[in-house]
């Protein structure tokens, strides 16, 4: 049987007979208004192919297609009763292309031990959202070091061109969300790098472990072959304090000719455990503070209960070597030398026999007094239990300038101390009475300190924001930073929004983004802020636009005019070129639904806050939709890495923490890494966000895969959440859960959680008959790709969550929340929310809106069949048209497969997302066919109450990314999907 022509896989379509025909609304003028708004043809655009024609062929074969870029071909399925192709390994799980060698690459570089350039440099991740630990850059010629590896490091990195193959190691002071967030997609992304993939160092204390066997379940484990715990493991009885006490000694963890790296582990102690020192405690006598300490210690081992993961921060030591005195020619050839390789030996610190005389020269014989290398301290300090630890260390004391030398220890001088603790522990008067014990080091306060929340750090996304937001307001709220009014309101009780003080006692500085401390060469030691980003004011910014785009004044009052509803407009979108006014016809096409009349701007607002595929880039963050229900709580569909972070560029960042407050349930359409390794972050600050006050734990739905992550997570630190399996919320399971159930007549003593195990097998079989049924009709292709490894239903577990869930819908006015199964890989799902109906001032009900989310996917029958008639559907449109072959090889849809599946099903509007990050800023768009059709960019946010307004906006986005070239914007864009 011939194959079908590549016209008949583009678009998605049942028999006619079942599915409505939707002809172009599109009436070709002269000149259209998408001709008009985006008259500059870009520099260099990829070319588009002419939308096919429709084609309702019926198909059950299977077809096989050449992917670009791949020399093997890629099997592509046809899903059942449609002529749409995709590829069936990579959605059963067994398409191996895209994931890492089995044996990666780890770089061995030629070191250079006479390094011409080293300085550590502040990367300001973090700075201005504070939700996540600042990195710190150690850098020599030949070697690359990392310190924490927060979420939103691997965009910084693309922002700063920071090239990530180059980097050699990763250190973590503290193995938790905030220091090690980024992590996950920093290995992904670094095994996709090139044609072998490419592996690194990673170091952290014994907590480690626990975050690489969480990690195993998304990450294949030859990224993970060089992750390296050091110290003690933690265990949860009283002797694990005695343990953790004897090891106490600088841990080397790196010790070349260019640098020599230790670790000290400093673990809390409970109760505040030793009093710090005074100012009298300095006279004291070595053998009188170690028994002091001493005793300090035994007092808190028998005081002490757990030390649990987590807890454990390290102070990380970077020693570099001497630096050589001068050579002097004259003694050496006095000593009988001649010129020559014996003049670099001695240069390299090696003897060597003289040519005259029968005597050995040594390197100090000839060579001027040598200079110590620099010493470089980075301290991470996060509460006071762990201030008394630190103070008493005794591996720290030959670092203080007051250290008394003995013979078996040499005093060492500090060059700089980077501060990685949080602010409240840097004003503490003891810890800066610590500080002062290092002399006349130079102190860099890189803790969180509220003026750095005005100055953003990603620039480039920032100006984008501003421009949007200069054209319209109404979806682009101006960044939720606090004014630095406001942020010294009293009374404020963010500890984030504490001000560093300067100490006078000490040199101290505090950190800004790219500040330098150079280490070599020595006549450079010191601080360098000329690597600082100079700041652009919003008016330069939007000055700068109307310099470019001179159709932006007009089209900004054009916009305003639609949400005025001002007889102005009549229903035009007016833009002038060459004295010609054009109008679509279209604009005005489209019925307000039912279900919008007299809906209330506090009903429902949708924030978008990664709309990228893949890896976090310049300009778009990785997946995540925020679900405002405002006082009715709220929900996160995905969350992908830097949700926290966009979060609180939206709203601030009392503002992002009265958001995550509000979180009553998170769901993640899969397992892939841009769809939820922000997860973590955003649970670990709920909780701490409600530690002393009475709640419910967040509701996490998400696949089965998910659960084991999230599972193995926990012994690192407590997330607060209950999971519930995306299976159990699909609408034949719920009704199954919910026809089973009520036929069970459980006594009034008896839980469904302490059912009996006959009950409970009762419920179980019918549960799994009810979905079999109705998802995996024998025969079915669904079957395959989609139910995988049989798992029986945990009825114990799923009924009380089921019961939860039912109770979180009813608090934020939703009549459901129904998963439904896709095609792009194992488990994978879409997701519908239904509002509950409500009642008008004449009585008369209203139906609830719909909103349908699509996560990844090709276009389905299932999908199909949940949109019908959703008031919006979000949809991925990762590739452009003329990409269909990837997108089936990749299981993703392209942008007119996703536009047609929202006019096919009858959706009202529809929001297009999840863009290839080749697509810097704007994807390319085919200008026909988006009557009801807007897209996406970061922080948008749309209100309930302006649907029908927003496909009006878009000719006036595409006016403002007109010239816009459509390039790759990295070179280490690879895929996180594996």
């Amino acid at each position: 049987m011939p194959l079908p022509h590549p016209s008949t896989l583009r678009f998605l379509f049942f028999s006619p007979s079942k599915l409505p025909f939707f002809p172009s609304l599109y009436s070709p003028k002269s000149h259209s208004l998408f001709t008009v708004l985006a008259s500059s043809p870009p520099k260099r655009r990829r070319s588009t192919t002419a939308p096919p024609s429709l084609n309702f062929k019926r198909t059950n074969s299977s077809s096989f297609r050449e992917t670009k870029g791949k020399e093997n071909s890629v099997p592509m399925e046809e899903t059942e009763g449609t002529s749409f192709g995709f590829n069936k390994k990579r959605a059963e799980g067994r398409d191996k292309t895209d994931l890492p060698k089995k044996n990666l690459q780890l770089k061995v570089r030629k070191l250079n031990p006479v390094n011409t350039i080293s300085y550590v440099q502040i990367l300001g991740t973090g700075m201005d959202t504070q939700d996540t630990s600042p990195s710190v850059l150690l850098f020599f010629d030949k070697q690359r070091f990392i310190f924490n590896a927060g979420e939103g490091l691997q965009r910084f990195c693309t922002e700063h061109k920071i090239k990530l193959s180059k980097i050699d190691h990763i250190f973590l002071s503290r193995v938790c969300s905030e220091t090690a967030g980024g992590l996950p997609g920093l290995l992904l992304t670094l095994a996709g790098i090139g044609d072998v993939g490419m592996s690194v160092n990673v170091w952290g204390p014994s907590d480690l472990k626990y975050l690489v066997d969480a990690m195993k379940s998304f990450i294949p484990n030859a990224a993970m072959v060089h992750t390296r715990s050091f110290g003690p493991t933690v265990h949860s009885d009283a002797d694990a304090v005695d343990e953790l006490s004897k090891c106490r000694d600088p841990i080397v963890l790196v010790d070349d000719e260019v640098v020599k790296i230790s670790a000290i582990l400093v673990h809390p102690r409970p109760n505040g455990g030793l009093g710090l020192f005074d100012e009298d405690d300095m006279g004291h006598s070595q053998e009188q503070r170690r028994n002091h300490n001493s005793e300090a210690r035994s007092s808190t081992t028998n005081t002490s209960s757990t030390i649990k993961p987590g807890d454990m921060s390290v102070v990380y030591v970077c020693e570099l070597p001497e630096i050589k005195g001068k050579f002097d020619p004259s003694k050496a050839a006095a000593l009988g030398l001649k010129p020559g390789p014996k003049y670099r030996e001695l240069q390299l610190g090696n003897s060597v026999m003289s040519d005259r005389q029968k005597i050995m020269v040594h390197p100090s014989d000839v060579l001027g007094p040598s200079v110590p290398g620099p010493v470089v301290l980075l301290v991470d300090c996060p509460t006071e239990s762990h201030l008394s630890e630190l103070m008493s260390l005794e591996s720290l004391r030959p670092y203080y300038e007051d250290f008394s030398s003995d013979q078996t220890e040499i005093g060492k001088v500090v060059t700089c101390v980077i501060h990685l603790s949080p602010a409240s522990i840097l004003g503490n008067p003891n810890y800066q009475k610590w500080a002062k014990r290092f002399g006349s080091a130079q102190h860099i306060m890189a803790g969180h300190d509220r003026k750095n929340v005005a100055i953003p750090i990603l620039r480039a996304s920032a100006k984008i924001a501003a421009r949007l937001n200069h054209l319209c307001p109404q979806l682009f709220p101006a960044p939720g930073f606090w004014s630095h009014q406001q942020l010294t309101m009293p009374g404020s009780d963010s500890c984030a929004l504490t001000e560093i003080e300067v100490s006078n006692h000490y040199k101290s500085t505090l950190a800004e983004n790219l500040l330098k401390f150079t280490l070599r060469p020595y006549a450079q030691l010191g601080l360098d802020r000329s690597n600082i980003p100079s700041q652009e004011s919003l008016p330069e910014i939007i000055s700068a636009l109307h310099s470019e785009i001179p159709e932006i004044v007009d089209a900004v009052e054009h916009v305003g005019q639609l949400w005025r509803g001002s007889a102005e407009t009549d229903e035009r979108t007016p833009v002038e070129e060459n004295n010609a006014m054009v109008e679509e016809p279209w604009l005005n096409e489209n019925k307000v639904p039912s279900c919008l009349e007299n809906i209330r701007r506090d009903d429902l607002e949708i924030v978008l806050l990664g709309t990228g595929s893949s890896q976090p880039s310049k300009y778009r963050n990785v997946s995540s939709i925020y679900i405002n229900l405002f006082s009715k709580g709220s929900m996160l569909l995905d969350c992908g890495e830097g949700t926290l972070g966009q979060l609180k560029r939206r709203y601030g960042v009392e503002g992002a923490d009265a958001a995550v407050r509000s979180l009553r349930c998170i769901w993640i359409s899969h397992i892939h890494a841009d769809h939820h390794t922000g997860l973590a972050r955003i649970l670990a600050l709920r909780r701490d966000l409600l530690r002393e006050v009475p709640h419910e734990p967040v509701l996490v739905i998400g696949p089965r895969q998910l659960k084991r992550y999230l599972n193995a997570y926990q012994r690192l630190e407590d997330l607060d959440m209950q999971f519930l399996d995306c299976k159990d919320t699909t609408e034949a399971s719920l009704e199954a859960f919910q026809n089973v159930a009520s036929e069970i007549d459980y006594s009034p003593s008896e839980s469904p959680i302490s059912s009996t195990n006959e009950n409970s097998t009762l419920i179980d079989g019918a549960i799994r008959r009810k979905t079999e049924a109705s998802l995996f009709v024998k025969g079915s292709r669904m079957q395959s790709y989609w139910k995988g490894p049989s798992s029986p239903v945990d009825i114990s577990t799923a009924v009380p969550l089921l019961k939860r869930l039912n109770e979180v819908l009813n608090e934020a006015g939703l009549e459901a929340l129904i998963s439904f199964p896709v095609v792009h890989c194992p488990q994978a799902y879409g997701v519908v929310l239904k509002a509950a109906e409500r009642v008008n001032l004449d009585g008369k009900g209203i139906p609830g809106w719909k909103i349908v989310y699509s996560g990844d996917t090709r276009p389905c029958p299932k999908l199909m069949e949940a949109s019908r008639g959703a008031t919006l559907l979000i949809h991925e449109a990762t590739f452009e048209d003329s990409l269909v072959d990837e997108a089936m090889a990749k299981n993703h849809s392209t942008t007119s497969e996703a536009i047609d599946i929202g006019n096919s099903v009858g959706a009202y509007r529809i929001i297009l997302t999840h863009f290839s990050q080749r697509y810097p800023k704007i994807p390319v768009l085919d200008e026909k066919h988006m009557h009801k059709t807007c897209i996406a960019f970061d922080l948008m946010s749309v209100n309930v109450a302006d649907l029908s307004v927003l496909p009006k906006v878009l000719p006036y986005l595409t006016l403002l990314f007109r010239d816009e070239m459509m390039v790759d914007e990295s070179d280490d864009v690879v895929t996180l999907e594996s």
